[in-house]
């Protein structure tokens, strides 16, 4: 078993005990991102929308980083403090990703850190030409 970890300077840096992806083989496991800017480490401004963009621009960094892409995402969380913003989701989702789409799971939690409204985390498996 191969285990390495993802760092890229092109999402938010971890804040904490923890990797941005930890790589097991051809596995991927992407820590949550949350709407943070990575070259400020600051939330970004504006509404539920730019937060999920901000979300799946960090993820697909650390993809990228790991030697893949939002397509190889086979599991996808999304954790929202409000749930009538999954829809939106849904709606933004279709711009990062196309069919077929990953596993998801969305769960309603009462507080995200930094006062977030959306964290994702994600498994992503690499085609056997990037292992």
């Amino acid at each position: 078993m191969s285990k390495e970890t993802v760092s890229t300077p092109l999402a938010p840096q971890a804040i904490g005990t923890y990797s941005q992806a930890v790589k097991v083989d051809n596995t991927v496991y992407l820590s949550g991102q949350i709407p943070l800017d990575p070259q400020t480490m600051q939330m970004v401004d504006g509404d539920i929308s730019l937060q999920i963009r901000r979300v799946f621009d960090n993820l697909q960094a650390v993809a990228e980083a790991a030697g893949g892409n939002l397509n190889d995402i086979v599991k996808l969380n999304v954790f929202l403090t409000d749930l009538s913003h999954f829809p939106i989701v849904n709606e933004i989702m279709a711009e990062y990703f196309h069919q077929p789409y990953p596993a998801r799971a969305a769960i309603g939690v009462a507080a995200l850190p930094k006062s977030a409204g959306v964290e994702m985390d994600a498994i992503l498996v690499l085609p056997n030409e990037y292992y």
